[in-house]
């Protein structure tokens, strides 16, 4: 009998650990130690999409959150582009010309952290969510990080 995952999640923050424990869960989704893109038999879930969500702030994005990765069809992100249009999320889209989607995922995320500071977005702090994509998966053959942020 094969099983999948619908998610898993950890308790983290924006530490070096922290981001060490963030490498490190998303390594066992991608090899399929964790059978959320894969099932339990090591069989490709076609139609499945990774994400994160990121949850239970402890107050902004200086303290712990819960991260969860899981997996989403299509009709997750028809979902947010029409929470995106109702105001509810703003949607960041960052990409990487040379393919490393590391870089992508940091300039999304400095990109909605200075507009934080400069007064620009009220993030909720409730659930934001992220999709990055490998560069062998786009149509442009650049890694792209999408970015749903919550707000107020």
């Amino acid at each position: 009998m094969s099983y999948t995952l619908t998610s898993v999640t950890i308790r983290t923050d924006n530490t070096p650990e922290g981001m060490k424990k963030i490498g490190e869960l998303w390594a066992d989704v991608a090899g399929g130690k964790l059978p959320i893109l894969f099932d339990s038999a090591q069989n490709f879930q076609t139609g499945i999409s990774p994400i994160s969500r990121y949850s239970n702030y402890a107050g902004d994005e200086t303290g712990a959150y819960d991260l969860s990765v899981m997996g989403v069809t299509a009709d997750f992100f028809q979902h947010m582009e029409h929470l995106v249009s109702e105001g509810v999320y703003r949607k960041y889209d960052e990409a990487d010309e040379s393919g490393d989607i590391g870089a992508c995922t940091r300039k999304a995320w400095e990109r909605v952290w200075a507009e934080q500071k400069n007064g620009g977005i009220v993030r909720a702090f409730t659930m934001d969510y992220e999709s990055s994509v490998p560069a062998e998966y786009t149509k442009d053959g650049k890694a792209h990080c999408y970015l749903y942020i919550a707000l107020r």
